[in-house]
């Protein structure tokens, strides 16, 4: 079956190879790149394979496959780079949400203190 996909949305070009990208981790169901913007010493971006707008629109359509697999490799990544010292995941939906790409995906931050609230 083909995978949804956008044609105009980056993040499902960088999914399919299309725009280079530091691959972190890649399975059935996501992919995690290096941000390209990092906000700290490790930023990684985990982004679902197949196309949903955001996390809403994987909840909505049901897809309990897409979201565990989502919260299991980042939080593999996070324990992998963060260790002990601990690391944080931000999810932004929507415009108010801060999401600025069409892409559900989750941010692994690591690497240093993380201070609350982040703005």
């Amino acid at each position: 079956m083909p995978q949804r996909r956008e044609s105009d949305c980056i993040f499902c070009k960088i999914v399919a190879g299309e725009i280079p990208a530091t691959m972190e981790h890649r399975d059935e169901h996501v992919v995690a790149v290096a941000d390209l913007n990092p906000q700290a010493p490790v930023h990684l971006l985990v982004l679902p394979v197949e196309h949903y707008a955001d996390v809403g629109a994987i909840a909505a359509e049901g897809r309990d496959d897409v979201a565990a697999a989502l919260l299991r490799a980042a939080a593999m990544l996070g324990l992998r780079h963060g260790g002990d010292g601990g690391f944080r995941l931000v999810v932004n939906t929507g415009t108010h949400g801060g999401q600025t790409v069409g892409h559900a995906h989750v941010h692994v931050l690591a690497g240093r203190p993380m201070r609350w609230p982040p703005g």
